[in-house]
């Protein structure tokens, strides 16, 4: 039987609800890779899997399936435990931005593979590109290079790095497949297993900004990340985090990069953010052995942040991959600014943020230009919401909901219509936002 001819059969067995074998699923992972297995079977694939699952082994087969599509990087050599951090997704969410350096920082080896935007989240790789001349797609050589010097380097899928997940990934987008539990187990751990991870820590978003909406969804995705991984003999351990707005004060692909840019140098910064990081980091380096327990992993966060070393990092990590030397000291000169700014006054006055729906935020930023629609999108990287406020937050003429950043007077009208829709505000104060860290979990 020819590929597509396999294929079609696998996917009228998973439409079916029967189980795939080892041998069915490397089959079609292969097609997939070589061409054999057309967009339509693929996007066919996805949605079979979306509606009847599949079981932890399969799951396990396809991830497995997927890290062989490719190379396996070797990192020996460097001096340090390998080291990688996982969101799921989320608006406004610049914690990799921020991590990577700070874990490089404490002596961790750091080469994040990291992904674009999916759906209404925004993608690591799409802000780092806002960056001019910096190579988010380098080759081997390039990325061993920037990791040996600043011990971390933040890239997409290199060519032969998990190219199924690739393909898969981009198809998902697109066709509403997205948040479907062995879909996203998967792609997440064939690229952090061809990576050459020593130890991965999970950041599992919650909330409307999340694809797991509910503490129950996102449980079901933990488990399954965690039980993937432990049979590929991957220490880890995953952190529930709260998603029921936006993670820091901008969602937009160079805004949220200078945002970032702004915690690594000691600027006043979102303690939601800053406490999401600090507890990812420190899991990091408890795992790799860097600190002997959580207080000590504490404290060598904060001394990275506090001391430089971490905006060092960050500084050497986009000069070894061609971005300009300058970007901590001047970003403004470096990040693009959108034409039109417009400050969102809420529609009744003065008040208090009692909910945000944080998708809606998310994809009134892709509608500005900053997500993807289709594929072949082009995302504008200026576009955005700047000092977006938080649930607790007070709200008038003087501190709108946010600022839009759009590209036409239209876009930026439409925008702030969105937003009000999207930020319920009352007249009483509410009881403010809950805790950013909902649970740990570990095998």
């Amino acid at each position: 039987m020819t590929p597509r001819g396999a294929a079609t059969e696998l996917i009228r067995r998973k439409r079916d609800g029967a189980l795939l074998t080892d041998e069915a699923i490397a089959t079609l992972v292969a097609g997939i890779v070589d061409g054999s297995v057309s967009d339509a079977q693929i996007a066919a694939f996805a949605m079979a899997v979306y509606f009847r699952g599949m079981t932890r082994a399969e799951c396990a087969s396809l991830t497995r399936a997927m890290t062989r599509s490719g190379s396996v990087l070797d990192w020996s050599g460097l001096g340090g435990p390998v080291l990688d951090k996982h969101s799921t997704g989320g608006v406004g969410d610049k914690v990799s931005l921020i991590l990577a350096p700070v874990v490089a920082a404490c002596g961790g080896i750091v080469p994040m593979i990291s992904g674009r935007g999916l759906g209404h989240t925004g993608g690591t790789l799409d802000k780092l590109t806002s960056i001019p001349g910096y190579d988010a797609a380098p080759d081997f050589a390039r990325l061993r290079a920037a990791v040996s010097d600043a011990g971390c380097a933040i890239v997409g899928q290199t060519a032969d790095l998990a190219p199924a997940d690739r393909r898969l990934y981009a198809i998902r987008d697109v066709t509403a497949t997205v948040d479907s539990v062995p879909l996203i187990t998967a792609s997440i751990l064939s690229k952090k297993l061809a990576a050459g991870l020593d130890a991965l820590v999970m950041d599992v978003k919650v909330g409307t900004g999340a694809f797991a909406t509910s503490i129950e969804a996102a449980l079901d995705l933990t488990e399954s990340l965690l039980a993937v991984a432990e049979g590929a003999g991957l220490r880890a351990c995953a952190l529930l985090t709260d998603m029921s707005q936006a993670l820091g004060h901008h969602v937009g692909n160079a805004l949220e990069l200078g945002e970032a840019i702004g915690v690594l140098t000691g600027r006043p910064h979102d303690e939601r953010l800053h406490a999401v990081t600090a507890a990812l980091a420190g899991e990091l380096l408890v795992l790799g052995g860097l600190a002997r327990d959580g207080a000590a992993a504490e404290a060598a966060v904060e001394k990275a942040l506090a001391s430089g070393a971490a905006a060092e990092r960050f500084a050497r990590m986009v000069v070894a991959l061609g971005g300009p030397r300058d970007l901590l000291e001047h970003p403004e000169r470096h990040l693009a600014r959108a034409p039109i700014e417009l400050p969102v006054a809420p529609d009744g006055g003065d008040g208090f943020v009692a909910r945000v729906d944080a998708r809606a935020v998310g994809l009134i930023v892709v509608d500005l230009g900053g997500g993807r629609r289709r594929v072949d999108d082009v995302i504008d990287p200026a576009v955005g919401l700047a000092h977006v406020r938080g649930v607790g937050d007070a709200v008038d003429r003087n501190r709108p909901l946010a600022i839009v950043h759009a590209r036409s007077a239209a876009d930026a009208e439409a925008a702030a219509k969105r937003l009000r829709d999207a930020v319920t505000v009352t007249h009483e104060p509410s009881a403010g936002s809950g805790p950013p860290i909902l649970r740990r979990m570990a095998r």
